[in-house]
């Protein structure tokens, strides 16, 4: 008896799950039927007109989310471009405008506006005017009627990748093409945008280009803002192959592959006769959508069903099992409305492999132990860096789902930006924005690329990496502790600025909270504090201390982990105290820098430095008087005392980075420490 209710139960357990893997893929089907020609809105870039915060009335902030709440709205219906305006000029009005690139319309350009609703605030906080532009859309709001009026600085020219093979010929064949385009869009059509693709002939081959004007301006002031566009290209991108210069009123791009999708117009027939046929289409075809939606909502009902029974069942179930959808919400500790939602973009896993070349080792960026990192390009041609998780990473699931819900929602210009994920056949995949000069480390540490940094281009990195970690700190949604602050985590730009990334370990505490236990120590040695490594105590205060090391770590040139393999015999922190005790801490300065360093900034990032690594965590700063002391010329700053002793063990040559990587890209968790023994 005991064996047949063992197989009835058997039999029943497998019902259910063929009956949810038809449900998934039933869902999935028609999920991918609906969104298969939606790609994800991406970023590209935003004006705060006023370049400091300043406090908004509650009278504005209400009407201001208010004008938000109805551009969003109110592009699922429009045609792609409408604006409002709440209040009156006397009452904090708000006048606010969307406009979707030309052929995008609809669902999808409502999703562009939603987005770029929610993200102004995030990205312009407390500004009582503001732009920002994503690829698909742009969203404006200000408190003066700005509706009909040309607005064409500041501008913003985002050169290409691709260099011409002839520039002179390129150029003068994108001035010809351009012009014929905003010739189109205000002469012949008058619709203020316009694309088309040019076959250029001989080696230059197929180029595609598109205008764009806000459609509250004139056909006059839309040709004058796109001239002035076109004129920059050749001071910004003479010898690039593709451009796009932007305004807060008109938009121009040029490029050598197709990155806008075709507008497809229907018309009503002109032959009578056609009606008839026309009706019979119709017919079928709301036959067909009544049914695929009568099945659609057939499957969407039945799974709901189930997840609710299975929560039921079992709240305790691991979610992060190789066989469990990632969890991409986050409610810590029931904090309700101001829980972190980390719904991201979702990018296609067979763009992916194409951008990478099926993951070959000619993209490969580095790998680290998270898993390898690849050199893509999303469907527009931005440039990005991906991030797989490996299969036989240990713990990268637990740090895959900690990227998502840490990062995805934390807008600083000292934060790598998170752009989207992919979670198809096994793979789990995060999509980072390109950062073309790799880690700080890869820098910092080799003679010969340490020469390209300045000591004006260090005390950049040192301020911006100490603005990046109190957003985290103190200014972001949540209170979030890096935890693995170091300088291969620390991503530079094109103009060499830095961008705090890798939130593999990261932990959120409420804002009232200050400090936490975990008996899972995880890290890197050389830069955990001592109370985080020998007790598991984790605050704002470790992170302060990583900052610390790598701010001496950025004085001298050198790595702390391999300063005991120097001449000094001894740690970076206890190296720096000898000589801040002698009074001769600029014996420090990386040799390369010479004399070409501002004496009292040295002495003073030296003292800051010494400051953060002190033993006792409550003799530390917080990041908020650390940006005030690097500062001010004129602080006094306390004295320091005698830093923590080195957590770690010394290491032989072949053990002095614990990441994998052949060319320093930054990896999430490098260490993983569980016998710490002071030194």
């Amino acid at each position: 008896m005991m064996e047949e209710t063992k197989l009835i139960m058997i039999s029943t357990t497998t019902t259910t799950q063929l009956r949810l893997f038809l449900c998934f893929l039933l869902l999935s089907f028609f999920i991918r039927t609906i969104t298969a020609q939606s790609p994800s809105p991406n970023y590209v870039g935003d004006d705060c007109k006023n370049s400091t915060q300043q406090s908004l009335t509650s009278g504005y902030k209400t009407n201001l989310n208010s004008v938000l709440s109805w551009l969003s709205s109110d592009a699922a219906t429009s045609k792609g471009y409408n604006h409002t305006a709440i209040g009156t000029a006397t009452s904090d009005a708000v006048y606010g405008l969307y406009d979707c690139r030309g052929d995008v319309t609809g669902t999808f350009c409502q999703f562009c506006v939603s987005t770029a609703a929610s993200d102004i605030l995030q990205h312009c906080p407390n500004r009582s005017s503001a732009v920002i532009w994503y690829n698909y859309c742009i969203l404006r709001y200000s408190n003066h009627d700005f509706i009909g009026n040309l607005t064409i600085t500041p501008s913003w020219q985002f050169p290409g990748t691709k260099n011409a093979t002839n520039s002179t010929q390129e150029l003068q064949n994108a001035d010809t093409n351009m012009h014929s385009l905003i010739k189109n869009a205000t002469v012949e059509t008058k619709l203020l945008y316009a694309m088309s693709e040019f076959n250029s002939g001989g080696s230059l081959g197929q180029r595609y280009g598109l205008v764009q004007c806000s459609r509250d301006l004139t056909s006059e002031q839309c040709s004058q803002c796109l001239n002035d566009m076109l004129d920059q290209v050749p001071k910004c991108c003479a010898t690039k192959v593709g451009w796009q210069v932007l305004a807060p009123s008109c938009l121009i791009k040029y490029d050598d592959f197709m990155f806008y999708k075709l507008v497809t117009t229907s018309q009503a027939p002109a032959d009578p006769s056609l009606n008839s046929a026309n009706k019979n289409g119709t017919s079928k075809t709301k036959t067909i959508v009544i049914i695929v939606s009568v099945l659609a909502a057939v499957v969407l009902l039945s799974c709901g069903i189930y997840f609710l029974w299975r929560r039921n069942q079992s709240n305790d179930e691991a979610l992060l099992s190789e066989s469990t959808p990632i969890s991409m919400h986050y409610n810590p500790q029931g904090q309700g409305d101001d829980s972190l939602n980390a719904d991201l973009p979702t990018i296609p896993l067979i763009w992916i492999r194409r951008s990478t070349n099926n993951f070959s080792d000619s993209c490969k960026l580095g790998e680290g132990g998270f898993g390898p990192v690849y050199k893509g390009n999303l469907q527009d041609g931005t440039e990005v860096a991906i991030k797989r998780l490996s299969k036989t990473s240990g713990q990268g699931l637990d740090e895959f789902k900690n990227e998502v819900i840490f990062i995805a929602k934390l807008q600083h210009r000292n934060l790598v930006r998170l752009l989207g994920c992919c979670v198809e056949e096994n793979e789990k995949l995060l999509v980072y924005e390109y950062m073309s000069n790799s880690s700080l480390a890869l820098h910092l540490f080799d003679v010969e690329k340490r020469k390209q940094l300045s000591w004006k281009i260090r005390m950049n990195i040192i301020n911006g990496i100490a603005r990046g970690l109190l957003y985290l700190h103190e200014d972001s949604r949540l209170k979030v502790i890096h935890r693995d602050m170091k300088a291969s985590n620390v991503l530079l730009d094109q103009h060499m600025n830095p961008k705090i990334s890798d939130f593999g370990l990261a932990r959120a505490f409420e804002k009232d909270q200050n400090e936490e236990n975990t008996r899972r120590i995880m890290g890197t040695y050389g830069y955990m504090a001592p109370e985080y490594a020998m007790e598991g105590l984790y605050s704002v205060k470790p992170d302060v201390f990583s900052f610390g090391v790598l701010l001496l770590e950025i004085i001298c040139g050198k790595k702390n982990s391999g300063f005991y393999l120097s001449e000094h015999g001894q740690s970076l922190l206890v190296y720096s105290w000898r000589l801040w005790c002698e009074g001769e801490c600029l014996k420090l300065v990386d040799p390369i820098l010479e004399n070409t360093y501002t004496r009292n900034e040295v002495i003073r990032c030296i003292h800051v430095g010494l400051l953060c690594v002190q033993e006792d965590a409550v003799d530390r700063p917080t990041m908020s008087t650390v940006i005030v002391m690097l500062a001010s010329e004129t602080m006094a700053l306390p004295k320091p005392n005698h830093p923590a002793f080195s957590v770690g063990r010394k290491i032989n040559k072949e053990e002095e980075s614990t990441s994998k990587a052949s060319k320093d890209y930054p990896s999430v968790n490098e260490v993983s420490v569980s016998n710490i023994l002071p030194r």
